[in-house]
């Protein structure tokens, strides 16, 4: 939508407006905010398209999307006509006859930042009023009074941002098992899938029979391996190495088989666009009867995949040759990284017969994914990046967090999916491509101004790879590695999904893009669509999946970053929680931003608690023993005051 909004200002001719903004472009046409120029329609002067803030007094402020205008616009009240926080609006300026500050009006609310308002009720001047779960802001619920009344104090409702009305009543705030809700409401994410959806999922029944596919390669006398987390469920790759042709065969599972363009699923999949994981449980992005069975790589049984066949050079291990076909596999057997992790260290006194089959073909495996690692990290570089798991008990109270790191057995499967991304987008041209621009010169200078600040000075320099890679060299020295490179990675840009190639910085790849995870993402569902449609020539079908790819990109970029808040914010929700019962007492942690507020995050027994200090002198990755003094279990604030320093 930003793109498109943006696009207005140079002209758009009709023909050219991709479907999903027709509406759009036909509504700002009847408002008179585009006007026809030649051929094309164009943004009147006026008119600006921007991103609404609003203040608690209920003045808006417009933001310009345009890079050269930098003062915000006034709004009054009177003149938002329904826009909110963080809304994409057109508006109008206005003549402020008083001078000072420019003013405009909203004329049109192009995207809707919020649909939804989650609050949870309490009293107020002997009213029940709803309060914002996201900053405690007040507001009279469309409701009255006395139904109002009938429900306890703290009930987390579910209400629409236009007419202000109770749209479903999730729970009370006291109940841990309200938390789950509260997160997929707020991004307006559902759990359940339509009838029709479910209907057409079970219809591919849970078995495939090889015999109704004779194009096909059969690829099922071949030793195939999965390896994933304990608790998985949807199994997207297998892997086979074929030791004496040094040809690898990286087979992902056939989704687009299933999942038919506009169908009942597919139109569920691009709302959600990514499954959701929580610790106790996932939200798929397509119904369990295909994430968890019939497109599942399961062990033991016949499947259908979408295959790499990659043949690389034994000296160089660069590709020779890149076959991609469909296929039929039948995996051998399910690992978790873990007991991966015990064969590659030389634990394997308990390998049965199947294990050392595939031990056979793994262990070279290991040692070609370790070599192409090296090369790549030649001109790129890599993060200790470790992820906070966390177990919550039957009802959904935090029990535990652990630390999971990057294993060799992590490294052997990335590795090989990256030959198999690197592949795909090599046959791809123009479509849905993975990019990562470079860091600009001010986001690296800030960077370089922060490490400064904890005794690691580097200079500014065009090879930005080799000054990071220096930069790491000196937090291994101090023992700061991995809090190093969270500030590094917090530096750069986001990756996103782009119909062009730009290269991936941070791979220090010149081509890249996501193809090895269709059950999960529906970037590679529509990349799986693109090839076979490319692949089979058929140049109607490549046309019509190509007619509105930047905006379906732009989309699926926004849903990648909402999935990813879900399930942050169920995380503080839980760390919430559970601090509400420890105030007073104190914890380990380690100071991680000091703009502005200062924040911690927790690092004691559990770790990972992103807690705001109520002290201003402290000092970047400072080591803090902390006093809890508030938690907010609604905003899932925790404030803190810092009791001692453990820095030498």
């Amino acid at each position: 939508m930003k793109n498109f909004l943006l696009s207005l200002k140079e002209g758009v001719a009709q023909k050219d407006v991709p479907a999903p903004f027709l509406p759009h472009f036909q509504t700002l046409i009847q408002l008179r905010a585009l006007i026809a120029k030649n051929d094309l329609y164009v943004l009147e002067p006026s008119h600006i398209v921007g991103k609404m803030d609003v203040a608690f007094s209920g003045t808006g402020y417009l933001s310009s999307l345009e890079p050269t205008r930098s003062k915000d616009l006034i709004i009054e009240a009177s003149g938002l006509h329904g826009a909110m926080r963080g809304d994409l609006v057109v508006a109008k300026r206005v003549t402020n006859k008083r001078g000072g500050r420019a003013k405009a009006v909203v004329v049109y609310i192009a995207q809707r930042a919020f649909a939804k308002s989650i609050v949870y009720t309490k009293m107020s001047k002997g009213k029940v009023v709803g309060v914002n779960v996201k900053n405690e802001s007040m507001f009279e619920i469309t409701a009255s009074q006395k139904s109002l009344k009938q429900l306890p104090l703290g009930s987390v409702l579910k209400i629409d941002n236009i007419t202000n009305a109770i749209e479903e009543v999730l729970g009370t705030l006291d109940d841990p098992l309200v938390d789950e809700k509260i997160s997929l409401a707020l991004f307006d994410k559902k759990e359940f899938f339509t009838k029709e959806a479910e209907t057409e999922a079970k219809s591919h029944g849970d078995f495939v029979d090889k015999a109704y596919y004779p194009n096909r390669v059969d690829l099922t006398d071949l030793p195939f391996c999965t390896i994933d987390p304990v608790d998985a469920k949807d199994f997207d790759d297998a892997i086979y190495f074929d030791v004496d042709n040094h040809t690898l065969y990286v087979a992902i599972a056939d989704v687009s088989e299933y999942v038919y363009a506009m169908g009942a699923i597919d139109k569920e999949a691009i709302e959600r666009g990514f499954s959701i994981y929580f610790p106790h449980k996932s939200i798929p992005m397509l119904p369990r009867a295909l994430s968890e069975n019939i497109c599942s790589l399961k062990p033991n049984v016949d499947r259908l995949a979408y295959t790499f066949k990659i043949t690389l050079d034994p000296i160089t291990c660069k590709p020779l040759k890149e076959e991609l076909f469909e296929s039929i596999i039948h995996s051998t057997k399910r690992y978790t990284y873990e007991r991966i992790d015990l064969f590659l260290a030389g634990k394997t006194d308990d390998a049965d017969s199947a294990d050392t089959t595939i031990l056979k073909y793994l262990l070279p495996l290991h040692t070609l994914t370790q070599k192409l690692r090296d090369i790549r990290l030649e001109n790129a570089f890599s993060f200790r990046s470790s992820e906070v798991r966390m177990r919550v008990d039957e009802h959904q109270n935090l029990v535990s967090t652990t630390v999971e790191e990057e294993t060799p057995s992590h490294g052997l499967i990335e590795d090989c999916m990256l030959l198999a991304n690197k592949a795909a987008a090599k046959k791809l041209g123009f479509g849905i491509f993975r990019t990562h621009e470079s860091p600009s010169y001010e986001r690296m200078e800030m960077l370089l101004n922060d490490l400064a600040l904890i005794g690691i000075n580097a200079k500014l320099g065009a090879d930005i790879p080799k000054m990071i890679q220096g930069i790491q060299a000196k937090a291994d020295a101090l023992g700061l590695r991995e809090e190093v490179d969270k500030l590094i990675i917090k530096s750069q840009k986001k990756a996103i999904y782009e119909p062009e190639n730009k290269g991936h910085f941070g791979l220090g790849f010149d081509i890249y893009t996501h193809f090895t995870s269709p059950i999960r993402r529906y970037s590679d569902l529509t990349l799986h669509r693109l090839l076979k449609a490319k692949m089979a020539n058929d140049e109607k079908k490549l046309t019509f999946l190509l007619k509105d790819i930047a905006p379906l990109c732009e989309q699926i970029s926004a849903l990648e970053r909402e999935s990813d808040k879900v399930a942050w914010d169920y995380m503080d929700r839980k760390f919430a929680r559970y601090m509400a019962l420890h105030v007073g007492d104190n914890f380990k942690a380690i100071v991680v931003e000091t703009e502005q507020n200062p924040i911690a995050k927790l690092d004691d027994e559990l770790k990972g608690a992103r807690i705001f200090l109520l002290d201003n002198d402290v000092h970047l990755l400072q080591r803090i023993e902390v006093k809890i003094v508030e938690s907010n279990i609604a905003t899932t604030r925790i404030y803190a005051r810092v009791t001692r320093s453990f820095d030498v």
